[in-house]
């Protein structure tokens, strides 16, 4: 266990955290929820730096940090669905958790193949990444009002899913000669 590991953890085990800070019934409530996004937000970007850095990648972290990520953000988007209750925020909700159970299953089957170099995290993923965690620090900041700071985190998110579609479309695209290929080729 070495610190980008720990902080890999460290996220999973904030999740519980920002639910009950969310659900608390307290004016501010709503920024501590997404302080605490943010931070696990940020430990997500600094796990990865730290273990490329320091040269200490691991098979756990490599398993720990893309489902930490997941869980992350599959759980914001559930309790920013429910609080919000609109289509500017449940169709990209949809549209981001589908794609990521999509692409999850995507790599998996790669790597049976051997191919899974073909569905590497590329350069789009990470935009997405990035609009996606901002939209989710301010909704989770701020009650379920129109107010100019949600409607900046709707557009962010709206942006997210528009770059999800299109990573999802490039993954696919890049494993199309794999998924087409007929067993008897093989």
């Amino acid at each position: 266990m070495n610190i980008p590991n720990l902080l890999t953890v460290l996220r999973v085990l904030l999740i519980p955290v920002f639910i009950l800070l969310f659900y608390l019934p307290f004016s501010w409530s709503y920024l501590a929820a997404s302080a605490v996004f943010a931070i696990a937000a940020v430990t997500d970007w600094f796990d990865g730096y730290l273990a490329r850095r320091w040269q200490q990648s691991t098979p756990f972290g490599a398993f720990l940090d893309p489902v930490a990520d997941k869980l992350m953000v599959a759980v914001a988007l559930v309790l920013l669905v429910e609080e919000h209750h609109n289509l500017w925020l449940t169709l990209p909700a949809a549209i981001i958790i589908g794609r990521e159970i999509v692409v999850s299953a995507l790599r998996e089957w790669m790597a049976e193949l051997g191919a899974r170099a073909h569905v590497a995290v590329s350069s789009l993923g990470k935009w997405k990444t990035a609009a996606q965690m901002v939209a989710l620090v301010i909704l989770l900041a701020n009650p379920p009002l129109l107010t100019f700071w949600v409607g900046v985190g709707y557009f962010l998110l709206i942006l997210a899913a528009a770059l999800t579609l299109w990573s999802m479309l490039h993954y696919l695209l890049a494993a199309l000669p794999h998924l087409s290929t007929d067993p008897k080729e093989k």
